[in-house]
């Protein structure tokens, strides 16, 4: 059985003059245990919009969102929460880490609303992401390229189903970049957990099994929109 099936889903937001637009208009799409997927597409064509519809974010207008057996589109918030918490790993661009917070303490987050603080098991992604020795570094003591590296071992901490990334190199250098890519697929495959990374970066296809423009699965055909909306 597949680990996400997308069927007939559509989100609208309106325009300008007030009318409903669509913004996100998809068929169908199947997403396979453990399978890797690079979704490209130009700023404006939906892909942030479409991740925060899978990951529960952002609700829906039409359609299902089935991951691991349940419809997400049918769950209340607090529903969808809970689930994004159980099957979910998310990494931004923009990395989302909290101030206040330890390398450590980011990365339990990433637990503490799942199954439950492991604190062993937080100390092991941060080791295995090279930031061993930065475990009681704040994100302000931290370069781009280790905030991002703390952001992809809170994404796993949950040990989740499936890892969705939204553009998580466009904020760095061409080595970080490079280094984080590696890294994200690296641990996915090693915990055996499914990925769907976002970039609009054409040199990325020879590194995934599986490469879907937006522009052909997106049928909405709404240029400038997710900029408004995600």
């Amino acid at each position: 059985m597949s680990l996400l099936s997308i069927k007939g889903l559509v989100k609208r937001y309106p325009s300008d003059s007030g009318a409903q637009i669509d913004v996100v208009r998809i068929p169908s799409l199947l997403v396979e245990p453990g399978e890797q997927i690079l979704l490209q597409g130009e700023s404006g064509s939906g892909k942030s919009t479409l991740l925060n519809l899978i990951a529960g974010i952002v609700v829906a207008d039409e359609g299902e969102i089935v991951l691991s057996g349940e419809n997400i589109c049918a769950l209340s918030e607090s529903e969808r929460d809970a689930h994004r918490a159980r099957s979910l790993g998310y990494v931004f661009q923009n990395f989302n880490l909290l101030n206040g917070y330890t390398s450590l303490e980011n990365v339990e987050l990433g637990m503490s609303f799942g199954s439950g603080v492991d604190r062993s098991y937080a100390k092991n992604l941060l080791d295995r992401v090279g930031l061993g020795n930065r475990q009681s570094y704040r994100p302000e003591q931290l370069s781009q390229g280790q905030k991002q590296r703390v952001a992809v071992a809170r994404a796993l901490a949950n040990r989740p189903k499936l890892v969705l990334a939204d553009e998580p190199t466009g904020n760095l250098d061409p080595t970080n970049a490079k280094l984080s890519l590696e890294l994200i697929q690296s641990l996915c495959s090693e915990n055996g957990a499914a990925l769907i990374l976002v970039s609009h970066d054409p040199g990325l296809d020879d590194k995934f099994e599986r490469t879907l423009e937006l522009a052909e699965l997106n049928q909405a055909g709404m240029a400038g929109a997710e900029g408004r909306s995600a």
